[in-house]
């Protein structure tokens, strides 16, 4: 049983895994209308892991991993940020924002699948409860919007789906796999290695790169949060609940990132917030509390 103390530290992790990613959707809205989108990935996870390093260094964090360590950092930093992230926005090209969030939510599903291939691990029935009300409460958070699928739309669909699954499998990968054992230098390496190989995608996909000098007011203070707040701190939230708790309570966040995103949505940019949304709301947070009301996940 955990003690006082980190159970604070979990639940504060959750909050800003849960708060902050959710607020993300705002901030690349802002961002991305200017910025070609592997290029403001690389800008951001590169930019928030020369950050990581520079406070390890002065906390005195020792930043040295063994080789095995270091692989598997690599192969995280391209599961989650490079392929998982780089391409997933990519591919909001061809289908609509609201249309991509319902595939997201599939995440915890594909844990779930995951854990039972990989490690025949049965799932309860409270965990599956929670996945139906959490998809359940995405297809009527999106319903009402319409989708706005063309000719292109399935190759986006098939790539978020693959984004999905290379999420998914990295959540599980870093919960079963030797890491950094300090969490926050987990964390720069990802963002190093993940973000130099999305610079080298965009590169090679002949990306326009707008000099950071000439973004906008706007576009400057979101990456700033994007880097500090978004990968940073939520990243690092990330790698700590995925080595703590299971890995299917970590993946929820995907039904509570765009519930975060619709209430800023309506606060700040004055989008209307039906009463279809606040029902879908309520179902999501519903299917989160009947994965994570328990310990266990599997028989």
């Amino acid at each position: 049983m955990a003690k006082p103390q980190y159970k604070i530290i979990i639940i504060l992790a959750f909050i800003a895994i849960y708060v902050i990613w959710g607020s993300t959707y705002l901030l690349n809205k802002i961002i991305v209308g200017e910025v070609s989108p592997l290029y403001l990935g690389a800008i951001r996870f590169i930019s928030a892991g020369i950050l990581i390093f520079i406070i390890s260094k002065i906390l005195k964090y020792n930043l040295v991993v063994s080789q095995r360590q270091l692989i598997n950092s690599v192969i995280a930093g391209f599961l989650f940020l490079t392929y998982g992230n780089g391409v997933f926005v990519w591919a909001l090209k061809y289908v609509d924002s609201g249309f991509a969030a319902l595939l997201a939510s599939t995440q915890p599903i594909f844990v779930l699948l995951l854990m039972r291939l990989l490690y025949q691990q049965k799932i309860l029935p409270k965990a599956i409860i929670g996945v139906v009300l959490g998809v359940l409460g995405m297809v009527l958070l999106v319903n009402q919007q319409g989708l706005n699928l063309h000719e292109n739309s399935l190759v986006g669909i098939l790539m978020i789906f693959s984004c999905v699954l290379s999420w998914s499998y990295a959540s599980v990968f870093v919960a079963k796999n030797e890491m950094p054992v300090n969490y926050f230098v987990s964390t720069g390496y990802q963002m190093i290695s993940g973000g130099i190989m999305l610079l080298l995608a965009s590169l090679l996909l002949g990306e326009d790169w707008l000099p950071p000098n000439l973004w906008s007011t706007a576009s400057v203070w979101s990456m700033i949060l994007l880097v500090i707040f978004g990968s940073i701190v939520a990243f690092t939230s990330f790698n700590y609940l995925l080595k703590v708790v299971s890995t299917e309570k970590v993946s929820t966040s995907a039904y509570v990132n765009p519930v975060i995103a619709l209430i800023l949505g309506w606060y700040i940019l004055d989008e209307k917030l039906s009463f279809q949304s606040i029902i879908a709301a309520l179902i999501l947070l519903t299917g989160v509390y009947f994965i994570n009301r328990k310990k266990r996940i599997f028989k």
